[in-house]
């Protein structure tokens, strides 16, 4: 069966009514905080007026507003306190988090927003939203709010997935401790699986992937660790947990693949198929990067190289260094993939560090040299040729078409800790790196941060694709001027009108809402899959979408950027353009399915195995 709907449910003036608040004054109550509050006219937590808005649609295609406070977002993240005799250098070692997870976790059309914080004893938030753009936060009495108890560990990242296939997402939820998994009950309630489901004990991790590594139509989980699981933080045995290195670092936590055994239960196969690694992780993702009907797995590692994990018919082989993308060790921590010259080949996006005279490590934007079917393409790093390289202390970066011209932009969120403006921890942290194995990895040996910033105030990048292989930041034009340390970059139609919605969680800082204004001429259509021989989230599926002489690839994935997840609808811009020619979609199970001339501004509803003519 195939169904649309026209804009459903769509209150676009609910939206527009609603107008952000004055400011952050009585939510942001703690010291740091309320030391960064500064006026809207500064650019900090400030809407733009309707005709500045106006103009820059006009100048750009779009613009955005900040409107947490008036649709009822509060959230307000909250870092942990580990052990005392880390305290030295706790802003740094407890800069993890503020993960995002988009969905619809009742069904009801609208999509739904997951947030973690981290601190002891805090509140995660499950924001459900309404429909009249207003959200309302359901965790307490869905429970889902009450994850981060003494000896349990802290949230950092959260996904959805529907593992059981009986058509609701269930909840993943990573911490620096005890994963948490939550059995999604006709979206009334959940129910907490973790140890009945077979997940680990300890995994201290913030990167997780749902996604079918071996096609048998059943969701399954990598999770990659970042200390050892052996580490508690908060009872340390000894200070010498950290990195052995800044650039070959061994010494960071295990990979899980647990296996869907598909009567609720899971076990870990990472050994027996070959995925095996003790690198730092920080982000992973998978998607079928060579057309081989298989989802490869790419990792982001802190303190060394990516890793490029290539899926051969279910076993796992480490090529990041055949193929360029494990070419030279920097410091990861966000995955994404676009296809951003709309020729069908997938980009890789990887953030790094940049900071202006002290370390340029910058971010890579990996292209494959070619795309033919179960080809081994070798990647090269086009990010400084495309002005893609240099974010600062970057983490979540997402692709998306923000002004839905027909090319994807790509939106990124950074800053590490913002602390004393007028103090800098660059010169101490440089000779720590410069030290041998022994002094690195004992955290007793790293000089002790005092108040003082590290790459601290930076301020967002909206690059606009021009479509000519260049990108342009247009943050500060469009209304992306908050400088909060930046963690999960999540991109959603939160008010179904038609365009990507963008959500940033911060570390020690609030979760913002940029409310898109696009320009209403540019077109769009976004597509909802749904399988059935595959598993039910069409995870791995890839659409390939015909207009106007132009032809764009998305893949439906899980896990994307830093600590996030996307909508699951996939959502093409279309420009000018009045009609669509085609869409090939290619299930996870293989099969494939051809659309033609599918409406635009609409959002198609695809099952797969349905008739291949959309319904009006």
């Amino acid at each position: 069966m195939s169904t649309q709907h026209a804009n459903e449910p769509t209150p676009v003036a609910a939206w527009r009514r609603a107008l952000p608040g004055l400011l952050f004054a009585g939510l942001l109550a703690t010291t740091v905080l309320l030391a960064r509050r500064v006026e809207r006219e500064s650019g900090q937590l400030g809407s733009a007026s309707e005709t500045e808005a106006r103009s820059t649609a006009d100048a750009y295609g779009f613009h955005f507003d900040e409107v947490s406070q008036s649709v009822g977002i509060d959230f307000v993240h909250s870092a942990p306190s580990f052990d005392p005799r880390l305290e030295h250098i706790m802003p740094q070692v407890a800069s993890m988090g503020a993960g995002l997870a988009v969905g619809d976790y009742d069904r009801d059309g609208w999509l739904d927003i997951y947030v973690t914080n981290s601190g002891e004893g805090s509140a995660n938030r499950l924001y459900h939203n309404l429909g009249d753009g207003r959200f309302e936060d359901r965790a307490p009495e869905l429970g889902l709010a009450d994850l981060n108890r003494a000896g349990t560990g802290v949230s950092m990242a959260a996904l959805w997935g529907d593992y059981d296939n009986d058509g609701f997402d269930d909840l993943l939820v990573t911490k620096w401790g005890r994963p948490e998994l939550f059995h999604n009950e006709a979206g009334r309630s959940f129910r907490r699986v973790t140890e009945g489901a077979g997940l680990p004990d300890w995994v201290n991790a913030t990167s997780a992937v749902w996604f079918d590594y071996d096609r048998d139509g059943m969701l399954d989980l990598f999770l990659g660790g970042y200390y050892p699981e052996s580490v508690d933080l908060w009872h340390l045995d000894s200070t010498a947990i950290m990195p052995e290195s800044f650039e070959y670092a061994l010494n960071g936590g295990r990979k899980y693949l647990l296996r869907n055994l598909g009567d609720g239960r899971f076990e870990d196969v990472a050994e027996s198929v070959g995925l095996v690694s003790s690198r730092w992780a920080l982000a992973a993702a998978a998607a079928d990067l060579r057309g081989s009907g298989w989802q490869d797995l790419v990792i982001a590692n802190d303190y060394g190289v990516a890793e490029y994990f290539r899926n051969d018919a279910g076993r796992f082989r480490e090529v990041g260094a055949e193929n360029g993308i494990g070419d030279r060790p920097k410091s990861g921590m966000n995955v994404a993939f676009g296809d951003v010259f709309n020729d069908g080949r997938s980009a890789i996006y990887i953030t790094n560090i940049s900071q202006e005279g002290v370390l340029v490590q910058g971010n890579n934007l990996w292209l494959p040299s070619q795309a033919a079917e179960d080809a081994a393409p070798h990647y090269d790093n086009f990010a400084g040729a495309m002005d893609v390289e240099l974010g600062g202390w970057s983490f979540g970066a997402q692709f998306g078409d923000l002004d839905n011209d027909g090319f994807q932009d790509l939106f990124l969120t950074n800053g590490y800790v913002s602390a004393d403006p007028k103090r800098d921890y660059w010169y101490d942290m440089a000779k720590v790196a410069g030290g041998n194995a022994r002094i690195i990895g004992d955290a007793a040996n790293w000089p002790p941060m005092l108040g003082r910033s590290l790459s601290g105030y930076q301020h967002k990048r909206v690059w606009r694709n021009g479509g000519s292989g260049r990108f342009a930041n247009v943050a500060d034009a469009v209304g992306v001027r908050e400088t909060f340390d930046g963690r999960a970059v999540a991109l959603a139609d939160l008010d179904n009108d038609g365009a990507l919605d963008v959500l940033v969680a911060h570390q020690r800082g609030p979760l913002l809402v940029y409310r898109n204004g696009v320009r209403p001429e540019a077109g769009w259509i976004q597509f909802e899959l749904e399988g059935s021989a595959s598993n039910r989230d069409a995870y791995g599926a890839t659409v390939d979408l015909f207009w106007d002489g132009q032809r764009q690839r998305q893949e439906l994935v899980s896990a994307s950027g830093f600590c996030a997840q996307n909508q699951s609808r996939l959502h093409f811009g279309l420009g000018a353009a009045g009609r669509v020619d085609r869409v090939e979609i290619r299930w996870p199970s293989g099969r494939q399915q051809t659309i033609h001339d599918p409406e635009p501004r609409r959002l198609h509803r695809i099952v797969e195995n349905a008739p291949e003519e959309v319904g009006r």
